[in-house]
């Protein structure tokens, strides 16, 4: 469980998971003797099975084929080796979907994900051109309402007549079992709020009317994957509003790379996570907005996720780069995290991936540590 002082906007969905060590692939070495792993016992006589029941705090399952699996302390694990009648005792390892992307293992989402944190519980709004009414990737779309009209042919006010929302949904909610991908808040809610049309612009009224409907909603999460080369006061009151009500704006830099201090807005405004873009190397992306305003990096080069007739796209930008800073922020505020809890602890866990400040901010976003875990042997 996390500090006290960050859960005051609702209580904790969950109090398992977290709780049993990640360890490696190569066995428990990195387990302190009285964590508790996870492990395979095979044995060969009813002496070895009475041994691994002994040994166990729970039985997770037991096979036909002489073996069970158990959460025991490492300690009690690693004595099953010697018993009589035991055949062999294993980590039970962490089977991954291929469908996930180089940017959703880079941040070890998948370490979250099967440490039990998929972000249920976390209302996330993706204010943009819109959601799917109906796309098996996205099952998990809650409501949405409108700030533009809908092209032709629309199942919905909100539904996504041009794709990119989407896109940005997908890596933040898609659901375990797409082809494409999977998000890093697999169980999240995700909102269509509408502010930009089928040719991905809007005003910024529209989207200041986005922001304060988001926070009317008492939503946690804005995923604000958008952006102009210069301010207004109306949409720096819209964030405000927001982050004053308990909404944790996180906003796109801009693709106006190589450049220096050309962070777009809302992202440069102090109430929003501007957050940059970096590859697969680790450097950050040719394409990325840069500036003193930058507080975090995510992966958002050659990003493959989702369409709205169900395609997969593999795509590049600070957009995507932000789904994924906002997959992280769901995981948290899905655990009872406040907005300025889980901005703090995105900062305070980044990885440092030995760029400026100016181009990454805090770090790399890391979704194990910012949820506890040790990712070191994954």
């Amino acid at each position: 469980m996390f500090p006290d002082e960050t859960i005051t906007r609702r209580s904790v969905l969950k109090t398992t998971g977290g709780s049993l060590l990640a360890v490696g692939a190569g066995g428990f070495a990195s387990a302190d003797p009285d964590d508790v792993v996870r492990a395979n016992v095979g044995f060969e006589s009813e002496a070895g099975r009475t041994a691994a029941l002994d040994a166990a705090d729970d039985v997770v399952r037991e096979f036909a084929f002489d073996a069970m699996t158990v959460r025991a302390p490492k300690r009690a694990v690693s004595a099953l080796a010697d018993r009589p009648g035991v055949r062999y005792v294993e980590r039970d390892g962490t089977a991954r979907a291929l469908s996930t992307t180089w940017a959703y293992d880079r941040i070890d989402a998948d370490v979250t994900n099967i440490n039990g944190y998929t972000g249920d519980g976390a209302d996330v709004a993706i204010i943009d051109t819109g959601l799917p009414c109906n796309n098996s990737c996205l099952p998990n779309v809650g409501t949405g309402k409108a700030f533009v009209s809908c092209s032709s042919g629309c199942c919905a006010s909100w539904d996504d007549d041009n794709g990119h929302g989407t896109n940005v949904a997908a890596a933040i909610g898609a659901s375990e079992s797409c082809d494409c991908t999977t998000g890093i808040a697999p169980d999240a809610t995700l909102h269509a709020v509408k502010v930009l049309d089928d040719y991905g612009s809007g005003s910024y009224s529209d989207v200041a009317a986005g922001i304060e409907y988001t926070a009317d909603q008492g939503w946690d999460v804005a995923n604000i994957s958008l952006g102009g080369s210069s301010g207004s006061q109306t949409l720096k009151d819209a964030c405000t509003y927001a982050q004053n009500n308990g909404v944790l704006l996180v906003g796109a830099a801009g693709g106006s790379g190589p450049c220096t201090d050309c962070v777009g807005y809302p992202a440069a405004y102090s109430e929003v996570v501007a957050v940059s873009s970096t590859n697969s190397n680790d450097e950050l992306s040719s394409y990325s907005s840069t500036g003193p305003e930058i507080e975090i990096a995510a992966p958002g080069s050659d990003i493959t996720t989702v369409d709205p007739d169900g395609s997969c796209i593999t795509i590049s930008g600070t957009s995507m780069a932000t789904a994924h800073a906002s997959g992280v922020a769901a995981l948290l505020m899905g655990e009872g995290y406040t907005n300025s809890g889980a901005r703090s602890r995105m900062k305070n866990t980044a990885e440092n991936i030995g760029l400026s400040d100016n181009e990454s901010g805090a770090g790399l976003v890391d979704a194990a540590a910012a949820m506890g875990l040790d990712s070191s042997d994954d």
